[in-house]
């Protein structure tokens, strides 16, 4: 009972901090001042005290206070949240609860089974697997329910989930081969077998999903996530195999599975995470701007071979027209590759206080975590830096989307999943190079200030200081943290002078009094798109936060 009350109490001020610096129903009415500091009123009436939020906000749950009985439950947090939600979010509202206790059963269950999960990692330190496993269960660092997959039971977790570090089997589905779509090849008169379209050799055929061979001339094999079978098996026309086939691991995504160390397959996922409308399904188009924005980045990468950067081969895909009906093969450099996201997790069977960053730094930087930093700091933000001046371009290359890569020379960064990317095709074309046809016309923009809106809020906040600042223990516009980030997006700058894309990033990021921020949790769950006037959830803005840039 004790777990779960710590729990509890984390996870509600967790929710309380983002409430507050999102600014929902004008919640920022509530805090108040005296000669003890700046707290918030609940709906209770209950004072909760509050410190200084850097990075990313004025003011959150004080230090110390949300672990302890002292601190603020999540029934007071959701409770307060009743009461000053508009009463056309009421749908958003019990949506947010729900994902509350999700979330919270989620941490509970993780907990009791860490001894387990610490046990099953042995053996498997430093693959990209064991860093997936262990990223998954550092929390986002912005979104306070990351680990709620909407629907998905405490079973179904310990089966499927990253930080439980399983293995299971997919599941296939058969597709009529008149509505299938695959990347570079097109389906021959006669199907085979997956050699013939260039699918590898652990593509099954129909009999090795349990299937009668005489669908090989009218089916192709489709992979299926387990949790995703119950949805596609109704799909008209859709043939569910009777074996499943193919042993996987979860990656830190869960929709994303390991079948090799270089290979990865991402499928659609029956669920919802970072927010109630951010489903993981796969729409069809995605698959193709994924491939064109790769080829960007490579195209990009040719006319900068100073760049220490990566794609990840994402060329390789099917769909069948449908979210649920969809598969990309991932192709993964040689080297180690350890997720940005991993950074800051503790390393199994350790005190807590030994993080993979440090391992990392033992081992490849002699110890000096700031080194190790700073190196990371120069590649993420001249890179980015020059994508946005010289070819007018934003990734939303967050910190699960990125990972470093030890081996054969210096660190590379490696990128995945650009589907998300924004482009300015007036800039693209100045350089020299065609913009890509697009599905998704959300990816093209010739406003700078959009461009920048995503630097600063997935390459600067999650990208730079959700990992800096934990990893140095600092907070503030003093501190070492602070100072690293501003010295090296600082040099990224500094060959642009007076560049006007230049100028613009520097005045909102360096020089400007306040940093955007999202509002996830509003966009993604409490208000309604009607409402909420978001076109895309991932890019909705509207809350700033102070600029630990500035000293």
């Amino acid at each position: 009972m004790t777990e779960v009350r710590g729990r509890e109490t984390y996870l509600g001020a967790r929710v309380l901090d983002t409430l507050l610096r999102e600014d929902y129903a004008s919640i920022a009415s509530r805090l108040t001042s005296d000669k003890d500091g700046v707290a918030v009123v609940l709906a209770s009436g209950r004072r909760v005290r509050l410190a200084v939020g850097s990075p990313f906000q004025d003011f959150a749950v004080a230090e110390g206070r949300a672990g302890q009985n002292g601190g603020p439950t999540l029934a007071e947090v959701l409770h307060t949240l009743a009461v000053i939600a508009d009463p056309a979010d009421a749908a958003g509202v019990a949506a947010f609860t729900r994902e509350c206790h999700e979330a919270l059963a989620a941490l509970v269950l993780h907990d009791r089974h860490r001894a387990e999960v610490a046990a099953r990692l042995r053996g498997r330190e430093r693959t990209l697997l064991f860093y997936e496993a262990l990223a998954a269960t550092v929390d986002h660092p912005i979104y306070p329910t990351a680990r709620c997959r909407l629907g998905v039971s405490e079973a179904d977790l310990l089966a499927h989930a990253p930080e439980f570090a399983p293995s299971f089997e997919l599941a296939w589905a058969a597709v009529p081969r008149e509505r299938v779509t695959l990347s570079g090849a097109g389906l021959p008169d006669w199907w085979p077998g997956a050699g013939d379209i260039g699918l590898p050799d652990w593509w099954p055929r129909v009999g090795d999903i349990g299937l009668p061979e005489r669908f090989a001339a009218t089916h192709v094999p489709f992979p299926v996530h387990p949790l995703t079978a119950p949805v596609t098996e109704g799909l008209p026309g859709v043939v569910m195999g009777t074996k499943p086939h193919l042993t996987v691991r979860p990656t830190l995504s869960m929709r994303t599975v390991e079948v090799d160390e270089r290979t990865h397959l991402k499928l659609p996922l029956a669920t919802s995470t970072l927010g109630l409308l951010n489903r993981r399904s796969i729409k069809p188009g995605t698959l193709g701007d994924g491939a064109l924005a790769e080829a960007l980045l490579r195209e990009v990468l040719a006319r900068e071979p100073a760049a220490r950067v990566s794609p990840a081969g994402e060329q390789t895909y099917g769909h069948a027209g449908h979210e649920y009906l969809g598969w990309l093969i991932r192709d993964l450099p040689e080297g180690e590759i350890v997720p940005v996201a991993a950074l800051l997790a503790p390393w199994p069977d350790g005190d807590g206080r030994r993080l993979v960053l440090h391992d990392l730094a033992d081992r490849h930087y002699g110890g000096d975590v700031r080194a190790l930093l700073r190196d990371y700091l120069s590649v993420l933000l001249s890179w980015n830096t020059r994508l946005f001046v010289r070819y007018g371009m934003a990734l939303e290359a967050h910190q699960q989307n990125l990972a470093l890569v030890f081996g054969g020379g210096r660190m590379r960064l490696l990128v995945k999943d650009n589907d998300g990317l924004l482009v300015s095709p007036g800039l693209l074309g100045a350089a020299g190079i065609e913009t890509p046809a697009f599905s998704d016309r959300r990816m093209l923009t010739d406003d700078p200030h959009a461009l920048a809106d995503v630097f600063v809020t997935i390459t600067l906040h999650l990208a730079a200081a959700a990992i800096v600042f934990p990893a140095l223990g600092a907070a503030g516009p003093d501190s070492s943290a602070s100072a690293l980030i501003r010295d090296e997006l600082s040099a990224a700058l500094e060959p642009y002078g007076d560049d006007p894309m230049a100028r613009l990033l520097r005045a909102r990021t360096l020089d400007s009094a306040r940093l955007i921020g999202k509002s996830m949790v509003v966009a993604g769950t409490l208000v309604d798109k009607r409402r909420s006037g978001a076109a895309d959830i991932n890019k909705f803005y509207g809350v700033t936060g102070p600029n630990y840039l500035r000293p």
